[in-house]
């Protein structure tokens, strides 16, 4: 089959950058006039997510208490993440940069829970076992929107979610995912407002980052004022949010998915599908077949969101951590998104299969893009029919003239640089 030529683009992007991580942080906590009294021991919650700067932002976390004369330590708070092990849980921060070297603090993980209370409601509300000892926890997360439901309380993957399905470890993310979406758009925050008043929070440390990634503002906040943090810093990051340059796509290939790109692999917020029973998908983007050739190495073969392709490869596969994939959709209770598709020797083969089922398209008119992963949106390869719309936006540069497709001799792509 003829491959349409395919050309090198650059999507620009534009959005605040923090210029200095570890002076901003130290301003933003002392800006809320904490008392910590010496030698009283603060856990900082380390997340599994691909947060830009999260090690230099925990080591500065760290290095602040350190001045206050406390004893901090990380405590990894990511739900069931890492194989739902505490072992697991470590290596996700090391592969984050995290470890007891750089932010020059002890990381303590273990996968027990104590329960701290009730909601109003009756649910059960349950904190990581370290947490629960320390003398206060500063929680540290990113705020952007969630990639499982909209919420009309503002309140979706950041501080509110980490004190909740994060510090609640296995046992609360089983809890709350097992009543589907309602649990994330309902209960989640109910539980979180509980962590929150309990007594147990010194602080939240929100953090927003722009289109390339780029840690864009960081907000200290004290626990009343947390929730409405999470609401106003969430409208900005969604429109700092970076986003395919196009709406409509036959094809679409990811190089890779991977926990540290998205929660669900592949952000359902950039490729349009959710992937869930009973909940209508995105209207935008509308892709008909979606391929994904790897699984990022940070993630440790799970490849949670495999289930939001159409065609995978046969190096993919073989790199599937079963037990953490299957412990992780357990978790989440959206079986989809774990479904194996169509598996094909190589992205070469996965691209000729959906061009050949894309009825009435001509290959060398289809409408193709590759992207690295659905983080990073700046580097990317289009089929030649999209260039005379692409060329008409000031944001687009043309890097690289059409060509033939760059596959190596097992057919799978080069790596998309720039």
């Amino acid at each position: 089959m003829q491959l349409p030529r395919m050309a090198k683009v650059k999507q620009r992007f534009s959005g605040p950058a923090v210029e200095n991580i570890e002076q901003t942080v130290f301003e933003q906590l002392n800006s809320l006039n904490l008392a910590v009294q010496p030698g009283t021991r603060i856990a900082v919650t380390g997340g599994s997510r691909g947060i830009n700067n999260i090690a230099l932002i925990l080591r500065s976390v760290i290095r602040w208490l350190r001045q206050q004369e406390a004893q901090p330590f990380i405590v990894p708070a990511m739900g069931s993440h890492g194989g739902a092990t505490a072992e697991g849980q470590v290596a996700i921060l090391a592969g984050l940069g995290v470890t007891e070297e750089y932010v020059e603090a002890p990381i303590l993980s273990c996968m027990d829970v104590v329960k701290i209370g009730d909601t109003a409601a009756g649910h059960s509300v349950w904190m990581d076992k370290h947490c629960a000892d320390a003398d206060g926890v500063i929680l540290v997360n990113r705020i952007k929107l969630h990639t499982d439901f909209r919420s009309d309380q503002g309140i979706e993957s950041g501080l509110t979610k980490m004190a909740a399905i994060g510090m609640g470890k296995h046992q609360q993310a089983k809890e709350i995912h097992s009543q589907g979406v309602a649990g994330l758009e309902e209960v989640m925050p109910e539980i979180g407002r509980a962590v929150i008043e309990s007594g147990h929070v010194l602080a939240g440390l929100a953090i927003i980052e722009n289109a390339w990634e780029e840690t864009a503002a960081i907000e200290a906040v004290v626990p009343p004022d947390i929730i409405a943090k999470d609401a106003e810093l969430l409208a900005k990051s969604r429109d700092m949010m970076p986003k395919l340059p196009v709406e409509q796509l036959d094809i679409l290939v990811v190089d890779a998915l991977g926990k540290d790109y998205s929660g669900t692999g592949l952000d359902t917020n950039i490729i349009g599908r959710m992937r869930i029973l009973g909940q209508p998908e995105p209207e935008t983007p509308d892709i008909q077949y979606i391929i994904v050739s790897d699984v990022s190495p940070a993630s440790k073969g799970n490849a949670l969101g495999v289930g939001l392709a159409d065609l995978t490869t046969r190096r993919l596969f073989d790199k599937i951590n079963f037990q953490a994939m299957n412990e992780n959709i357990s978790t989440s209770t959206f079986l989809h998104r774990g479904m194996i598709p169509l598996v094909m020797d190589n992205t070469k083969a996965c691209v000729e299969l959906a061009l050949r089922c894309s009825w009435g398209v001509k290959p060398a008119e289809a409408r193709i893009m590759r992207i690295p992963n659905t983080l990073h949106l700046d580097i990317l390869e289009v089929s030649e029919t999209l260039l005379p719309e692409l060329q008409r936006r000031d944001d687009i540069e043309i890097l690289e003239e059409p060509r033939g497709w760059s596959f190596d001799p097992s057919g799978y792509l080069l790596p998309l640089e720039e």
